[in-house]
């Protein structure tokens, strides 16, 4: 980024490939990754770093990404990051639930990297005129 401040991607999923896969392309792509496997170490790491943003898988043990999604939204702390969510629960569903737990915006598994990257610039580039 133009200020030089390298953004700061939490990604929360528990599938370990998909953990891995993301982390070493964003990390290449110049983001700082930070990892949560389950919504509990989510919401620990989301605390104790304040990520620019988050992928959140919906399906995870504990509580879910729209638990975690909605618990992060009402807390004013966290109103600036980013939410993108990433799931395999169907693209009707998706589009439909995401924004009513504070989803910025989502991508379906399987998903493409340019479009994944594509939308992780979008949210970026919103939150930080917002």
């Amino acid at each position: 980024m133009a200020d030089g401040h390298k953004p700061v991607i939490l990604i929360a999923d528990d599938d370990p490939e998909i953990l891995s896969l993301l982390s070493i392309r964003l990390g290449r792509t110049g983001y700082k990754v930070l990892e949560a496997v389950d919504g509990e170490q989510t919401l620990e790491a989301v605390r104790e770093h304040f990520p620019d943003l988050i992928i959140l898988d919906v399906m995870m043990p504990g509580k879910n990404g729209w638990e975690v999604a909605k618990e992060l939204r009402r807390d004013p702390r966290f109103k600036d990051i980013g939410i993108l969510m990433l799931t395999a629960i169907g693209e009707k569903i998706n589009e439909m639930t995401s924004p009513l737990y504070g989803a910025d915006e989502y991508v379906d598994k399987p998903f493409e990297f340019a479009d994944l990257e594509a939308k992780i610039s979008a949210v970026l580039e919103k939150r930080k005129h917002a």
